[in-house]
């Protein structure tokens, strides 16, 4: 680099298209004109730490002002999002002085008490104290191989359409499933703007996005799945394959129609869906090994401010637990918090209390929404018993009634 010290500086609305130019590199894309003004839509340039080689834009990361579904209550947290650095500028150094300085800024800033965040590579965010949160479920299945249960005797309607045309119905329902489940996120018009955008150069040959609606016997829409299909045929015949992205029910009348048309859709014979770990579909189905699925990371979380992270959410069952807490790039978190609360409202404050538990900063991440058990942390060495009997009274406590999910990728 021409210059051995480059200073970080934030982003301005003109960075854009060198920050494209520099997702298309670090990530293997191709970013088409649809999709570079969908990314530009939402784009938070003042929210954008960047580095510059001269002219050349060489690291970038970034993050998105959205609200966070935690167990109990929605919080503010940085979605962080767009990190990256050139393959000419690895190795020295960038990517740790970037992130160290989100961190500090969000803290700083005292409006968001957690970061979230999906991982490219896992490996890359523990070292900064994130941990994994929340785990995905993905579907790869055969749906000739598959049965349903019988509809129910009133199963309502189907109706299919243009997502962009059913937008108003379809937040509904979003918003009104999202307080109940750890891991989604808010989604203002500009939001669903992204989401519905469907650039052509995005489908890998698939069709435009489609929306199927279920419609209960008062009229109401209670269920929606937004989905495409693949063509494709060997010599036996056809084999298209249904694409799910989303589905989201009220009711489970409503989700076992919406699954029964997807599952034997004309001229396909395979599926592919992404779903919580908790999916009702794992239920439903005759032979759940035929849905060949399996688990992978989907949420990272950052605690940023332990008290204000902690006292945010609502616990299972009633907690009073001091937790001894290391943070190396946030000293302010290290130390002993009591924590008090329970279904209907939660403390946390410093204390001089002897320690119940000890962990870093990534353990608080992995629990904060409900996925990851206490005594599974403790059995991994990453939570320490420090008074005999504090994992078995505090960890009902940490766990939530559904677990944590991501819905879509940012």
């Amino acid at each position: 680099m021409t210059n051995p010290s480059p200073q970080i500086r934030v982003g301005r609305p003109d960075d854009f298209d060198d920050l494209a130019r520099m997702i298309e590199i670090t990530f293997h894309t191709s970013l088409g004109e649809e999709t570079r003004e969908a990314e530009r839509g939402i784009w938070e340039p003042h929210r954008s730490l960047l580095i510059r080689d001269g002219a050349d834009l060489v690291a970038h990361v970034s993050a998105f002002t959205r609200e966070l579904t935690v167990p109990g209550a929605t919080l503010p947290a940085a979605h962080v999002t767009m990190v990256g650095v050139l393959p000419t500028h690895r190795r020295r150094g960038l990517l740790t002085r970037l992130v160290r300085r989100q961190l500090r800024d969000i803290r700083d800033a005292g409006r968001e008490p957690v970061a979230v965040l999906w991982a490219s590579e896992g490996r890359i965010y523990p070292r900064f104290g994130y941990g994994l949160a929340a785990q995905e479920l993905s579907v790869e299945c055969a749906t000739t191989e598959l049965r349903l249960p019988a509809p129910a005797a009133a199963e309502g309607r189907l109706r299919l359409d243009r997502p962009v045309a059913r937008q108003a119905d379809l937040a509904r329902l979003y918003d009104r499933l999202r307080a109940d489940r750890p891991g989604w996120s808010d989604r203002d018009d500009r939001w669903w703007r992204y989401v519905l955008a469907d650039p052509a150069d995005e489908r890998s040959g698939a069709t435009e996005r489609r929306v199927m609606l279920h419609e209960g016997p008062g009229g109401e829409v209670d269920g929606y799945a937004l989905w495409r299909s693949r063509r494709d045929s060997d010599a036996a015949g056809p084999r298209g394959v249904t694409i799910v992205e989303e589905m989201v029910a009220t009711d489970p009348a409503a989700r076992l129609a919406l699954w029964r048309l997807l599952l034997s859709l004309d001229l396909t014979r395979r599926l592919s869906y992404r779903g919580p770990v908790d999916d009702p579909l794992l239920r439903l189905v005759d032979e759940p090994r035929r849905l060949v699925a399996r688990l992978s990371d989907a949420l990272w979380v950052r605690v940023v401010d332990v008290p204000a992270a902690l006292a945010a959410r609502r616990y299972a069952a009633k907690v009073d637990v001091v937790v001894e807490v290391t943070d190396e790039l946030l000293p302010e978190n290290s130390g002993r918090w009591r924590l008090t609360g329970g279904p209907d409202d939660a403390r946390c404050g410093p204390t001089d209390r002897p320690a119940d538990l000890a962990c870093d900063v990534r353990a608080l991440g992995e629990l904060y929404l409900g996925g990851a058990g206490l005594t599974t942390l403790a059995d991994a060495g990453r939570v320490h018993e420090r008074r005999p009997g504090a994992l078995a009274a505090a960890g009902p406590a940490f766990a939530w009634h559904r677990a944590p999910a991501g819905m879509g990728i940012f």
